[in-house]
């Protein structure tokens, strides 16, 4: 997910610059304990299944009414969860074809194709907004505290859109993004 759309220049650390920058030092690995790797390694259950005791209890199988009734509650669940995050605050969401740019009350989440990346507001160190002189890419950065940085372009229908969009966004990084 992260791209570069600037020059290939890497800034010059130095001891004058960042004291605490020594190079090929890096932070060690926290040592977890073996209960908690182990539970890393396993493999969440899909969505849809039944655990294995839920047949032998109840009938052999379910009808396909019972399974439509299902999936409308779970997109009426999905609708309601919306709702929600829109009625407890500004809420920014941007998409074209490939990606799309989301930021609410969570933080800020990128997406690029089948790629996805969160980033909460407590992680975040710094949001840089580009809208171009020329043309129609809405870049969003976000700067870790970890001297690490990510962004995702979203091409505009029309590039008086791109204005709106940066305002709505200064919305939301006013509502929830502590500097």
């Amino acid at each position: 997910m992260e791209q570069r759309i600037d020059p290939n220049t890497q800034p010059a650390y130095a001891a004058g610059t960042d004291p605490a920058y020594i190079p090929g030092l890096t932070a060690p690995l926290a040592v977890g304990t073996p209960e908690a790797d182990q539970e890393k390694t396993e493999e969440p259950a899909p969505e849809g299944a039944v655990p294995d005791g839920a047949l032998a209890e109840g009938a052999p199988g379910g009808s396909a009414a019972d399974s439509g009734s299902e999936d409308a509650k779970d997109g009426e669940q999905e609708e309601h969860e919306k709702d929600e995050k829109a009625e407890n605050g500004p809420v920014f969401e941007v998409s074209d074809r490939r990606g799309s740019i989301t930021a609410d009350r969570d933080g800020i989440r990128f997406r690029l194709d089948d790629q996805e990346a969160e980033f909460h507001w407590d992680e975040v160190g710094a949001v840089e907004v580009k809208v171009p002189r020329f043309g129609r890419r809405f870049t969003v950065t976000v700067h870790m505290s970890s001297r690490r940085w990510f962004n995702a372009e979203v091409e505009a229908a029309d590039r008086s859109s791109l204005k709106a969009w940066a305002e709505e966004l200064d919305v939301v990084l006013d509502a929830y993004f502590e500097e």
